[in-house]
């Protein structure tokens, strides 16, 4: 476990990271940060329609967090995971049966893209997964894939999750983002030893079809719309329900040995350092292989106590869960890190290596601050998006 602490006759320096860290409405209690994203429907029915308009247009055009080639180092052996007490379990949920021969990977419903507008204004997307909560409404990633560490802004802009996204299809709905639960010291000093992140979702919305409709009802409608030619048409979208009824939710696991064999799953896109692309961000891919307790040499990401995991995969795959005992049958396993980091272990130029922040009783407090957090929903019952 570590802290980091500022120099005596620190301050200045003190009262500007806070200052910067803790902009707008961020809130902490004790290690546990939570931003605001949609903080209200209406919020959230404009964050739907941005991402929901033109059949999904910005889906399609958004394209993934990239990492800086010159950040792609090999990992070095020190430091490494440091558990702060017992290892715990919470068990996930939404169990489901499968008749794939054993030799093949099936594939969690549970993992998609979040699709977010950086600082910059460019739409952006990295890999996350449904999560265990107690209200079905949790979504475990990055946490560089929710803060915009680059202009600090407390949240990414227009965050939603879309589970089991495929070029530009969401099947299980749309999920706008609520409220994202951050480690103190990254939501503040942006220390890559916390480098996750838990965001509340409402409940998802779905296209129901196009729909030509009068003036005085184009007018009412509150959802997604376009008038042209002298014709009014409206998206009609329905309430999909809670995300963990509609995919399940993968449990959580914290304080576990490293050593342990992990399956890993996100949406590799971006091209490795030496210009070769070998993935298109299209559909998820996946690794198998046990951690290894090392950190990477990178003194501007504060990384001291990371896992890693050798994966030749690229960016894209941020955020993506790596998963403890993973059940090929059930589709379902237990968080125990996510893809924060990107090494080249030989000195090729290809990423062959990637690493997670440690889980430990901190990550722990994070989720479950996380996980009592209601949403509700943002579709009524005739299909319009409420305000």
């Amino acid at each position: 476990m570590k802290r980091i602490l500022l120099p005596a006759g620190g301050a200045v320096l003190a009262t500007g990271l806070l200052a910067s860290g803790l902009s707008g409405t961020a809130m902490a209690d004790g290690d546990v940060s939570h931003d605001p994203m949609a903080r209200n429907t209406s919020d959230a029915v404009s964050v739907a329609s941005f991402w929901l308009a033109a059949n999904g247009a910005a889906l399609r055009s958004a394209t993934q967090y990239t990492w800086d080639s010159n950040e792609v180092r090999k990992v070095v052996s020190k430091g490494g995971a440091d558990p702060d007490g017992r290892p715990g379990m919470t068990a996930p949920t939404g169990e489901s049966k499968s008749t794939a021969k054993a030799q093949n990977v099936n594939l969690p419903k549970s993992v998609g893209k979040v699709f977010f507008v950086d600082g910059s204004g460019k739409l952006r997307w990295c890999s996350a997964s449904s999560i265990q909560s107690n209200y079905r409404n949790l979504v475990a990633t990055a946490g560089h894939c929710v803060y915009d560490t680059d202009s600090n802004a407390p949240t990414l802009g227009k965050w939603i999750f879309v589970p089991g996204y495929y070029q530009g299809r969401a099947p299980w709905g749309v999920y706008v983002g609520k409220q994202a639960f951050t480690h103190y010291d990254f939501d503040t000093y942006e220390d890559y030893d916390r480098d996750y992140a838990f965001v509340t979702v409402y409940n998802g919305v779905l296209f129901n079809g196009i729909k030509q409709v009068s003036q005085n009802d184009y007018q009412r409608f509150s959802g997604p719309k376009r008038s042209w030619g002298g014709r009014h048409y409206i998206l009609e979208t329905k309430d999909a329900g809670r995300l963990g009824d509609n995919v399940g939710g993968q449990g959580f696991a914290w304080n576990q040995p490293t050593g342990k064999a992990v399956r890993t799953f996100g949406y590799p896109s971006a091209p490795h350092p030496d210009g070769n692309k070998p993935y298109s961000g299209v559909t998820p891919k996946h690794c198998y292989g046990k951690t290894t307790p090392k950190t990477v040499g990178a003194s501007w990401l504060k990384i001291e106590e990371h896992i890693g995991l050798k994966c030749a995969v690229t960016p894209g795959y941020d955020g993506g869960p790596w998963l403890l005992n993973y059940s090929n049958a059930k589709r379902l396993g237990y968080v125990n890190g996510v893809t924060s980091t990107f090494a080249d272990q030989d000195g090729n130029d290809r990423i062959d290596y990637i690493t997670s922040p440690y889980f430990d009783g901190e990550t722990a407090g994070v989720y479950n601050a996380a996980k009592n957090v209601w949403s509700g929903k943002i579709v009524g019952s005739n299909g319009e998006l409420y305000k």
